[in-house]
């Protein structure tokens, strides 16, 4: 069973109560301890020295045993169709859990539909990325795919239009596009960016003005732009 840490993200376990098997912590975090047990969840009091051997990370104290991470499949994420603009997020290769658990806190901060990654060479859900989130793992709706170029064709036959984030020639900025459609974005590592192929399947590509030295942003912060700049259009 997978481990979750930091106050913050165990809290938001404790409070949504839907997978959490038991509390493992020190005496220090004595406040969740009480959460806890008022949830009616088993606790273990144990040193530091323990929860170091449990995870890797930095765990202020407290640790949360879980089920496994769910996944959901794509008609959990596009069966809303009636809903004015579906939106969904696909992942081309990114392999930074940091990086992914930011980007589920936008998602779930912006009402994404879901977020579609691939079960080959892709970062997928883990501790890490569960602390990074702190808590938005267990809102927003995951889906692992085997291949990104056949979910897009299944997107395209639902209606939605896939906006690639790739800084070639022939993309236009981000903020020249209207996105009053449904969306599915495509952002890709931070090295290699979107993959050719899945990059051939894309109906539009967009990019990020870069005026300073750096050619390109954080793959996380990258989506927050492009997130925000879509609901724009969403809310509208």
């Amino acid at each position: 069973m997978p481990y979750v840490y930091g106050k913050n993200t165990v809290r938001e376990y404790i409070l949504n109560n839907k997978n959490v098997l038991k509390i493992i912590a020190n005496n220090k975090s004595n406040d969740l301890i009480n959460l806890a047990k008022s949830k009616g969840i088993s606790t273990q009091i144990v040193d530091n020295a323990y929860l170091d051997k449990l995870v890797s990370g930095r765990h202020q104290g407290i640790v949360a045993q879980i089920k496994d991470f769910k996944y959901y499949n794509l008609e959990d994420i596009t069966s809303d169709m009636d809903k004015k603009y579906p939106f969904v997020l696909m992942l081309d290769g990114l392999e930074d859990p940091h990086n992914l658990g930011a980007i589920l806190r936008t998602c779930d901060a912006c009402l994404v539909d879901g977020v579609i990654i691939c079960k080959n060479r892709s970062v997928r859900l883990n501790d890490t990325v569960a602390k990074v989130s702190t808590g938005a793992i267990d809102y927003v709706k995951v889906v692992e795919v085997t291949n990104l170029t056949n979910t897009i064709k299944e997107l395209k036959k639902k209606g939605f239009w896939i906006v690639g984030a790739e800084a070639m020639e022939e993309s236009r900025y981000y903020d020249q596009l209207k996105y009053d459609m449904p969306v599915c974005l495509v952002v890709g590592s931070e090295g290699r960016g979107i993959s050719e192929l899945v990059r051939k399947n894309c109906d539009f590509l967009v990019k990020i003005p870069m005026y300073g030295h750096v050619n390109s942003l954080n793959a996380s912060v990258s989506c927050s732009v492009l997130i925000y700049e879509i609901i724009k259009y969403h809310k509208k």
